[in-house]
């Protein structure tokens, strides 16, 4: 499904590209409002969140900002894997990660000598860590995690394509190095036994 369609123009950028908040807001169940205009007690305060939970709310409200803006709009209940993939393209709007074509003479290298024209699109491990959060989210707000649309097998699987395919054309790996624990007779693995040296990634 084409997002030029189907998002309207009038949402702002996502809140992993944007540190300003969502312009929903979602009250916990433990909280309550208050008519009153005084400060509470300092007793009374909760704790501030932590960045992680912070960054959790804030994509929440914007992917609800999201479903809002849908054409047409979307409730939770309604959302499903493929409305998820529908928002992970959605994204790559705001990217900063260059990602080669197959035809650019730079398609494979980590650090292009100059600028290209190829498309900027969303670096996997900021969809991966969005992806997460939003999963989490979804069941902390009364959703079940076997109607979770986060988890959805498409969505898995479009994760790992992307993976894929911006490790091709950047020239970098996003598989992590596993540390050899030395034998009892201290012999040391041989190189080929060692994993291949890599670039740095990107989120």
């Amino acid at each position: 499904m084409d997002m030029k369609n189907t998002a309207s123009t009038s949402i702002p950028p996502p809140s992993l590209l944007s540190s300003s908040p969502s312009t929903l807001t979602i009250i916990p169940p433990s909280t309550t409002t208050s008519g009153s205009s005084s400060a509470p007690s300092p007793s009374s305060q909760s704790p501030s969140p932590s960045r992680y939970e912070a960054q959790k709310r804030r994509d929440w409200n914007t992917f609800g900002q999201y479903l809002k803006n849908h054409q047409p709009p979307l409730s939770l209940a309604q959302c499903s894997g493929a409305h998820v993939l529908e928002y992970l393209r959605y994204l790559d709007q705001f990217g900063k990660t260059k990602v080669h074509v197959q035809m650019c003479p730079f398609f494979g290298l980590p650090h292009p000598p100059v600028p290209c024209p190829c498309p900027l699109r969303q670096a996997w491990g900021s969809l991966d860590a969005l992806i997460g959060r939003l999963r989490a989210a979804h069941e902390e707000n009364g959703g079940s995690p076997e109607t979770n649309p986060f988890a959805a097998r498409a969505v898995r699987l479009y994760l790992r394509e992307v993976r894929e395919v911006q490790a091709k054309a950047r020239g970098v790996s996003y598989e992590k190095k596993k540390r050899k624990k030395p034998t009892q007779g201290g012999s040391v693995p041989s190189s080929s036994d060692a994993p291949p040296s890599t670039g740095a990634t990107s989120a």
